[in-house]
């Protein structure tokens, strides 16, 4: 193989993301959502990292706040040895009586899934955050709130400053100035609030704007404030990503056919589960991946473009049975087929960025439905966007009346996950649930004033509130 064009990269962008759930309701939703994606997909790719390629790990403050959490581990562990192993036993029993022998038997090789977390994460001594510490490059705000749908740039730079501060505190000095933007949503305005926090680096979704596989995606830009943004390359993340991708093949694992305690024995085609048969055709999909991904980095202008393949962490073992195996499978096959992987903290040293105050008319942009900011403010959801703004409002007009209960029930409140889930229809009445609940205890907390104890929260974003949220810079 005649391997990547000169100076051409593929940057594999790990987001790494969970709503903070802990302590916040169970089965069937609610902070078993966390358990599944530790097993899934966190513990699983520490197997990966250990490779040693060159991938953006970014992991949100508000997942590491959940992953930090005393006793963590302990209930984890309860939740395997006790639930999990029980509900495999009684489906893999009632698909036996049914004469569903061959369904029992991949329930029974499944449950091996969670007895290897069990094992795993006693050699990690619980510190499953530690074992990721060596790893993340990148940050994001607080609680993955949508920056542009906010009501002032004071509460961005709580957000931002908050997140940031206590990835800093987690990890050490030596973040680079990466960043994650929720749902990639940008809007020019917000470049000097990032710049002032120290942000160097974030990704962005233009397909909206240069059109799905233009070269425009392959390299990167620079606005006026001096931060960098990597376009992030749909026509290559729709291998995996879309309704056609690698996970809706038939010999892969169904996510969404469940038995009555949401196990999954069978695959897309609507057969028992052929493990074996799955991770061949992930690696078939491995190799299918950096064969385009090589052709698609020739298209760059002189060849020596960047694509950047951004995907969520949680994608890969959790929604996707197989991605786990298909990245390490990816790692390998880029080695054998010479395609570089790189960090986007050295793609911002290496690759010279285009200027981006050269292409006026920038409109808002995400990487959700319409690559507009709808899935976050549109009809069914205005109500919570409105709403968490007025609350925003109310919280700075409080000035020094607003402690940090106040402050962090307000991030709280401004998840991007909450309107998400109700657009989608994904558990929407969990969201509601939780928006009205950090909504009230907000407005509690601020007739309380200052001295508010922050009930309720958790360990959720307990570097916010350090100075006034009105305080100007």
């Amino acid at each position: 193989m005649s391997g990547a064009p000169r100076g051409g990269a593929l940057a594999i962008v790990l987001h790494t993301h969970m709503p903070y759930v802990e302590g916040f309701g169970t089965w069937p939703f609610g902070e078993e959502w966390l358990w599944e994606a530790i097993v899934g997909s966190y513990l699983p790719l520490l197997d990966v990292l250990a490779l040693g390629a060159e991938l953006t790990l970014s992991l949100t403050p508000v997942l590491c706040d959940q992953l930090e959490v005393p006793g963590l581990a302990e209930r984890l562990g309860e939740f395997l040895s006790g639930i999990r192993r029980e509900t495999h036993q009684r489906d893999a029993a009632g698909l036996r009586a049914a004469g569903e022998e061959a369904l029992a038997l991949e329930l029974e090789r499944s449950w091996g899934d969670y007895a290897w977390a069990l094992e795993r994460l006693g050699e990690l001594d619980g510190d499953l955050l530690g074992a990721l510490a060596d790893h993340v490059r990148w940050t994001s705000s607080a609680t993955h709130a949508i920056l542009p749908l906010m009501a002032a740039d004071a509460g961005v730079r709580e957000q931002l400053d908050c997140g940031i501060a206590s990835h800093r505190r987690r990890f050490g000095a030596g973040w680079r100035g990466g960043l994650w933007l929720p749902e990639c949503a940008h809007e020019p305005w917000l470049e000097p609030l990032l710049r002032e926090s120290g942000v160097l680096a974030t990704c962005v979704e233009l397909t909206g704007r240069y059109g799905l596989g233009a070269p425009e995606h392959l390299c990167p830009l620079i606005t006026d404030a001096g931060v960098v943004l990597f376009p992030v390359d749909r026509i290559t993340m729709a291998l995996i990503w879309s309704e056609a991708g690698y996970p809706a093949a038939g010999a892969y694992r169904d996510y969404h056919h469940h038995t009555i305690h949401h196990h999954n024995p069978w695959d897309n085609a609507g057969g028992a589960y052929d493990h074996e048969a799955a991770l061949a055709l992930s690696a078939e999909h491995a190799r299918d991946f950096v064969t385009r991904t090589l052709a698609r980095l020739r298209e760059a202008p002189g060849g020596a473009g960047l694509v950047v393949c951004a995907l969520d962490t949680e994608l890969l073992g959790h929604w996707w049975y197989e991605g786990i195996d298909w990245l390490r499978a990816v790692i390998e096959e880029s080695a054998r087929q010479g395609l570089e992987l790189i960090g986007l903290d050295d793609a911002r040293e290496r690759f010279e960025p285009v200027a981006a105050s050269a292409q006026p008319g920038w409109p808002a942009s995400s990487w959700g439905a319409g690559g507009d900011l709808s899935t976050w403010s549109g009809p069914p959801v205005a109500e919570l966007a409105f709403a968490a703004r007025r609350a925003e409002l109310e919280l700075i007009a409080a000035a020094g009346g607003a402690g940090p209960a106040a402050i962090r029930q307000l991030l709280a409140l401004q998840s991007s996950d909450w309107p998400f889930m109700v657009s989608r229809g994904i558990t929407a009445p969990y969201a509601i649930e939780r928006f009205n609940g950090h909504l009230e205890a907000l407005r509690g907390a601020l007739a309380a004033g200052p001295a508010a104890p922050a009930a309720g929260l958790g360990n959720l974003a307990v570097d916010a509130g350090r100075a006034p949220l009105s305080a100007p810079r």
